[in-house]
This record gives structure tokens, C-alpha cells and sequence, in this order.
């Protein structure tokens, strides 16, 4: 007889702020699964995509929707390090087995270690960590203000920046935080000075758009370097917007123009798929499948007993990755 479907859980936002990342992540892990004709290990793939809106709680209700109404083998998302701080603790409790491919709180892999959670993206300093070292000594600036989303992915990412940038000798002369709701930046604006060497941005989605914007309507573009996290231009807002973004320079570990057989090979399918460029959240969650496809590969779609399937997800080493070769560190961390 033929064995029933193994089902994967995903959540991510598919309304408000946040659709368009969303929207990317789920692109992503759909292409993959297409590729891979809905099945692995013997067995079809059922995925069960939830809309958890961006919000901790709605999140941790889609969670437990999954898991004990769907009795999914496994999981993928969500978008938010909120919303990741929120479900780990009950993804731990009910010991199943789940891959972020995109919620980068530190403390997930640091010391709020999860058993049950696999991080296949990154973590909200990492790529910050080099960048501040770059803004120093490539880039030569020395005075620098943050202005960034007042939530752990904010913090975090600054925290990176702010720590190699100090080290190094720059100095960051004030940092101003930003409601995820904000609606007008002039109020924040205008609280940047114009003798600044840089100022550094953290913003995604629609606050991106419109940060952008407004840097350049209040002056400051031409006259402030403005710098920051690469979520602020990547390609998931970079379509939207025009000449504001020329010369703005961002930290990430993916981008859509990343030249390497993989990524040319990803992008033109992911192009061809969707009418658009890959973002990194795109990316990621294309990524982050392929370990959970190969786990239930390596287990020829054994996957009913958890702690060996949680096993063969840490163990995978899926090749041609479209941001280049990634490994797992002991943390469950990725390299």
C-alpha cells in the first residue's frame, strides 16, 4: 500500500507589513518542492502553508494549529525573530522537528539554544559583524548614527555593527529606534545631524520603501552616506524604488545578482516562475528545504520517529546552494 503523505508545516506573514517577504519565502520552498515533484524518500509532500500576519501570538495559535489539528512531521518559518522567540519554546515542548530559514534572532542558536530548531539562514549580527570592520576600513568612515526597527532583529543587527565598528575605533554617535507601526520618519529625521560620515538604516517591507524615500526628500541623501542591513534594499523592496537607493550600500549574506553557476541557475527558474527577481527571503526558504528533503531522503522517507529525523536535518549537507556552500555548526547555527 502506498504510504500516506509526509506533511510539512509552514508559516510565515501572507497579510499586512510583511506579505511581500512572506510572499518570497513561500515562492521559494514552492519552487523547490515543484522541482522536486511534491516528493522525497518514496513518499509526497504535503505542504500546509499559515499566515501567522507577523504577530507573536497569532504565530504561536498557527503553531499549535499545525502541530495538533494538521499532526505535521515538520516545520519551516516563520519571517520575524519575534515571531521565532514567541513558537520556539513550544516547537521544543512538542519535540518537533523545525528549520528557520529566515528568523535570525541571536539567541536562538546562542543562549536560547533550541533542541528541536534548525537554523538554515543566518543570525541578525552576522553579516554585520564584517561590516562594521568594511565601514571602517574600506569604506574610512569614522562618526556613524543607527536608525532601525525597534524589535530583537533591530537591536541585534545594530549590536553587530556597532560591536567591530567600536572595536576598530569609529564611533556611533546615537541610535534612534523606530516603531515596526512608524508611519512618517520626518520626527526622526530630523534628529540626524548633516556632520555625520554615515548613517546606518535597518528597515524591511514597506518601512524600507518609505525610509528610502524620505532620507532623500529630507536632503540628507548626497550628503550622509546612508549604509545598513542588507534587508533595507534587497530585492523583496529594491523593485520598488528608484534613484533614492543609488549608492546606498547594505550587508547580506545572499543577493539576487550573486554570480555563480547555482545562483544564475536559481535566479533564471525563479525569474521564470514568478515574473521577479529573487530576494534573500526567497532564497532562503529554497535553501532551507533542501535540508529537510534531504533528511528525508537519507531516511527514504522514514520520518515518523522524530529524534531521527531531527538527526538527519542536522546531518544534511545539501550541495549547489544558490548562496553558496553553508555547513551547521554545533550551535545549530550555519557557517
Amino acid at each position: 500500500p502506498e504510504r500516506p503523505p509526509i506533511k510539512i508545516g509552514f508559516m510565515v506573514p501572507l497579510s499586512g507589513a510583511n506579505a511581500q517577504n512572506g510572499r518570497d519565502i513561500l515562492n521559494g520552498f514552492v519552487m523547490l518542492l515543484e522541482e522536486a515533484g511534491y516528493q522525497a524518500g518514496g513518499r509526497k509532500i504535503e505542504l500546509i502553508p499559515e499566515d501567522d500576519e507577523g504577530i507573536p501570538a497569532v504565530g504561536l495559535t498557527k503553531a499549535r494549529k499545525l502541530v495538533e489539528l494538521d499532526r505535521v512531521h515538520m516545520m519551516g518559518g516563520p519571517l520575524l525573530a519575534s515571531s521565532a522567540y514567541a513558537i520556539a519554546p513550544y516547537i521544543d515542548s512538542q519535540q518537533i522537528p523545525m528549520v528557520f530559514p529566515v528568523a535570525s534572532g541571536d539567541d536562538l542558536t546562542q543562549r536560547r539554544r533550541s533542541t528541536w530548531i534548525v537554523r538554515t539562514g543566518y543570525t541578525s549580527s552576522q553579516p554585520n559583524h564584517p561590516f562594521g570592520e568594511y565601514a571602517y576600513h574600506t569604506m574610512k568612515l569614522r562618526r556613524v548614527a543607527t536608525i532601525a526597527l525597534d524589535y530583537a532583529f533591530g537591536w541585534e543587527s545594530v549590536g553587530g555593527f556597532e560591536r567591530t565598528f567600536e572595536e576598530q575605533g569609529g564611533q556611533i554617535t546615537r541610535k534612534l529606534w523606530v516603531p515596526l507601526s512608524v508611519h512618517d520618519f520626518g520626527p526622526y529625521l530630523a534628529q540626524i545631524s548633516r556632520d555625520l560620515d554615515a548613517v546606518y538604516a535597518l528597515f524591511i517591507g514597506r518601512t524600507a520603501l518609505q525610509f528610502m524615500r524620505q532620507y532623500e526628500e529630507y536632503g540628507l541623501k548626497g550628503r550622509v552616506q546612508l549604509i545598513g542591513m542588507g534587508t533595507t534594499t534587497d530585492e523583496h523592496v529594491l523593485p520598488a524604488m528608484g534613484d533614492e537607493a543609488v549608492g546606498v550600500i547594505t550587508a547580506l549574506h545572499y543577493s539576487g545578482s550573486l554570480d555563480t553557476p547555482a545562483n544564475r541557475k536559481f535566479a533564471a527558474a525563479y525569474r521564470a516562475r514568478f515574473n521577479r527577481v529573487p530576494s534573500y527571503y526567497s532564497e532562503s526558504m529554497y535553501t532551507g528545504g533542501k535540508w529537510l528533503l534531504a533528511a528525508i531522503e537519507a531516511l527514504n522517507g522514514h520520518v515518523e520517529d522524530r529524534e531521527v529525523l531531527l538527526d538527519a536535518i542536522r546531518k544534511a549537507r545539501p550541495t549547489d546552494l544558490p548562496r553558496g556552500p553553508v555547513t551547521i555548526d554545533e550551535y545549530g547555527n550555519p557557517i
